[in-house]
């Protein structure tokens, strides 16, 4: 398959199944390592850019069809889709060309009527692409921002409500920017001035991080970090500067024994491993077991031995006892994930209304099950990828109404130097891409009085 074919494929397994597209696209990379780096960069293009500006891109298609827009089967919509994408945003692909391949896409699965609707739909927008590039929709203040920046039109009344005019548009824009890559670079193994140098080498732009010291941002990267050998020998993990900040402000010491809830593939609980200096316990808590095996096989690349799998739901953790007794908990809580919207445009299109409050009582739930497993005096930071009142604010508010033992301390004084900013009024961390220029993140520390 060409690239195109492959984005076609990867787009329709993310609509039909809500599969991810990060994981869609690595598993068909690593079963095809013979793909030319340069197909593998426009098919991770395609994908993306058509689920970044989807929106957008059906409000020109549906400008331009004679039929109900729901009338156009799945598959033609997403071929006119990748084409739009290409006509309007990528300079590099010959109009002709974006045109030419969406017609023998269709030619080989549709009827010769569809073929000529593809044909027709995309030489008229072809000739009019450069006014559609600048086309500004009318109407409402929250229908020509969810045109003009590619969001669902509820989700921006949302934030609107919330966050004023000018500030929501600041935040729809800096979430469809696409972000540098950051790494963390891992001190057990390395020094952050050590890998800069290599990177640079390679060619690559490097930028120290804003917050925490460990970060780097990379810029003008030609080839797939995994391959590296810095890569390799575990000298970096590929992890969000927000996201960074989590185990930092857990301040995990050598020799402690921490449960990371909900530890997912890792990344933060191999960073606890390394504040920890490798001296400790890290039982790292998850519901599904091909991401525990995903963990503790970059643990191993990353030289960290004191992390234990366990492969449990936390709401199933029993009552507590000598197993189940920790100095530090970290609940990186299941969110709305709008917080990470610049890496996984995908789920703007796949949040619901209902989710806020269901994931509002999800999180409830959990901090209450972890609440008696922290030993008096520790630490429980719960975080979130997201920036919603309920999911964040009020889901802490509401378990401290529930637990006079625990108290919420200002997040100021456990950040790294510059940090300070990213607090908000009520002491949390809160972070925005685009006031901070990361992923929006929230955390919490909640300190067990009794």
């Amino acid at each position: 398959m060409n690239a195109r074919a492959i984005a076609m494929h990867t787009l329709m397994q993310v609509v039909r199944r809500g599969s991810f597209p990060d994981v869609l696209l690595d598993i068909y990379f690593k079963e095809h390592p013979k793909l030319d780096s340069r197909d593998r960069a426009l098919v991770t293009e395609l994908v993306y850019g058509v689920l970044r500006w989807q929106g957008r891109l059906d409000w020109i298609i549906n400008q331009h069809i004679k039929i109900k827009p729901d009338k156009v089967d799945l598959s033609v919509r997403l071929n006119l889709r990748l084409a739009v994408y290409q006509l309007l945003f990528l300079d590099r692909i010959p109009a002709a060309a974006a045109v030419h391949q969406a017609v023998e896409l269709a030619k080989s699965s549709q009827p010769e009527h569809v073929v000529r609707f593809v044909n027709g739909v995309l030489r008229t927008i072809s000739r009019k692409r450069m006014e559609l590039k600048e086309a500004v929709p009318e109407g409402s203040t929250d229908y020509r921002l969810a045109i003009l920046y590619s969001y669902p039109e509820w989700l921006v009344q949302r934030w609107l409500s919330k966050l004023g005019e000018e500030e929501t548009e600041s935040f729809c824009r800096a979430s469809n920017q696409i972000p540098p890559t950051t790494v963390r670079i891992n001190t057990l193994r390395t020094t952050v001035t050590t890998v800069a140098s290599s990177f640079r080498e390679f060619g690559f732009s490097v930028e120290p991080g804003n917050f925490v010291n460990e970060a780097l941002h990379l810029r003008a990267i030609r080839s797939d970090l995994s391959s590296l050998d810095h890569y390799q020998r575990g000298e970096f993990q590929v992890q969000d500067e927000a996201s960074q900040l989590v185990a930092h402000l857990l301040q995990p010491q050598p020799g402690e024994r921490i449960l990371d809830a909900c530890a997912g593939l890792g990344a933060k609980s191999t960073h606890l491993a390394q504040l920890m200096e490798n001296q400790g316990e890290i039982i790292a808590l998850d519901n599904q077991g091909w991401k525990l095996t995903r963990l503790m096989e970059n643990a191993q690349r990353l030289g960290v031995s004191c992390i234990e799998p366990m492969e449990m739901d936390v709401v199933e953790i029993v009552p507590p006892g000598e197993e189940f007794s920790f100095d530090r908990i970290l609940l990186d809580a299941p969110c709305t994930g709008l917080g990470v919207l610049r890496r996984n445009p995908d789920i703007k299109w796949k949040v619901k209304p209902k989710d806020f409050r269901r994931l509002h009582l999800v999180q409830q739930q959990m901090l209450e099950r972890l609440a008696p497993l922290l030993k008096p005096g520790g630490v429980l930071l719960y975080a979130t990828c997201t920036v919603s009142n309920e999911e964040n604010e009020e889901t802490v508010q509401g378990f401290l109404s529930e637990h006079s033992d625990y108290q919420l301390e200002s997040a100021r004084s456990f950040l790294p130097p510059g940090g300070a900013g990213l607090v908000n009024r009520t002491g949390a961390v809160q972070t925005w891409p685009h006031k901070h220029e990361v992923d929006g993140f929230f955390a919490a520390r909640l300190r067990r009085t009794g």
